[in-house]
């Protein structure tokens, strides 16, 4: 066993041992709370940029199963207590340690992540470093930066995804770092998806007559996209809009609204999320550092559910304008035996306009 260090912002080192690429990275050092769904993790597009934390102990028991991944690697690098070198899973396909070599992305395990995920409650988020030796300078860790997030995952060119059976709806999703989930999702609904680059304009937009657009979720933060968020205005009441996560932020951000960074985010398959004017409480994942500010939210924007535990913003309607947003995955806000509320809401909206 190789040693590796996790070395923090201000120069506290953790020490442990190397798993995945013998390769130092820097990134923002995060932590997710989820139990299963570690692969959906590592691929997940809003990582880009970020190390991650899991806090659940023991990470790669079923391995590697390219179907479940939500697209490329995206994570800079990999912190868990331990790892299963010898996984067991029908479907699996490899074991996490070659294929994080395979990608590039160093890891280190054996380190207390119960202490890190303390310190990052208490202190924030903050830039770290993975490296199988610790540098003589530490410089390049405070300096860090990441930039051009949106653009580092965002699709290059259109694509056009059928719809399941018999086509109803035609909408166009903005890709500004999808998860493949939603556009699967949408499809099973009957609607032929539209995938285009984040730095489309509103008017190639709009000239092909969707039935709606949706924006999606993606990394960073979402005042670091002003040219997009100016061509949201541009579509704004001209057809159904439905924001996601990122895209929820931004589509504030471009009706007046503001955005913050949050102490340490939201990441994980356990959040609660409360509706203000209804009965259900759903349990969502999600994964972003920033939120909307609910005081800032004015007519015709209406902050329409919250997080149950930090009452930060989770989603908003926009009366008149045939536009709604939340801040978590929707495929995720199932209720059992019912129609997914906010696809249903999302084809209710396309078919009455």
């Amino acid at each position: 066993m190789k040693k590796a260090y996790l070395i923090l912002e201000g120069g506290r080192i953790f020490e442990g041992y190397d798993f995945g690429a013998e390769t130092a990275s820097c990134g923002e050092l995060v932590f997710n709370t989820s139990v299963v769904g570690y692969l959906e993790a590592i691929t997940e597009p809003a990582y880009r940029g970020q190390i991650l934390l899991q806090t659940f102990p023991l990470i790669g028991n079923y391995g590697v199963i390219p179907s479940d991944f939500n697209g490329e690697c995206t994570i800079s690098g990999y912190v868990v207590r331990e790892w299963c070198d010898n996984p067991s899973n029908f479907r699996c396909e490899g074991n996490l340690d070659d294929y994080l070599k395979s990608v590039g992305v160093p890891g280190i395990w054996g380190v207390d992540t119960r202490e890190l995920t303390r310190l990052i409650r208490e202190n924030g988020e903050m830039k770290a470093m993975i490296a199988p030796e610790v540098p003589a300078d530490l410089s390049v860790i405070e300096s860090y930066k990441a930039a051009d997030l949106v653009a580092s995952v965002s699709i290059k060119e259109k694509k056009v995804y059928e719809a399941k059976g018999e086509k109803k709806h035609s909408v166009t999703l903005v890709d500004y770092g999808t998860r493949k989930a939603v556009i699967e999702d949408l499809t099973k609904l009957g609607c032929e998806v539209t995938v285009v680059p984040y730095n489309t304009k509103a008017a190639d937009i709009l000239a092909e007559n969707p039935d709606a657009v949706i924006l999606s979720e993606g990394p960073g933060d979402p005042k670091a996209n002003p040219e997009a968020i100016e061509e949201i205005k541009s579509l704004m009441g001209k057809t159904v809009i439905f924001g996601i996560g990122l895209g929820h932020q931004m589509l504030a951000l471009a009706n007046g609204c503001d955005t913050y960074k949050m102490n340490h985010g939201h990441r994980g398959g356990n959040q609660p999320v409360s509706e203000l004017n209804g009965t259900h409480t759903w349990i969502t994942t999600q994964n972003h550092s920033y939120a909307v500010d609910s005081s800032s939210v004015k007519a015709p924007a209406v902050v329409v559910m919250e997080n149950t535990n930090d009452k930060t913003c989770e989603g908003i309607e926009y009366e008149g304008l045939k536009a709604f947003s939340v801040q978590f995955a929707p495929e995720t806000a199932w209720v059992p035996l019912t129609p997914n509320a906010l696809y249903e809401k999302l084809i209710n909206l396309m078919e009455e306009n």
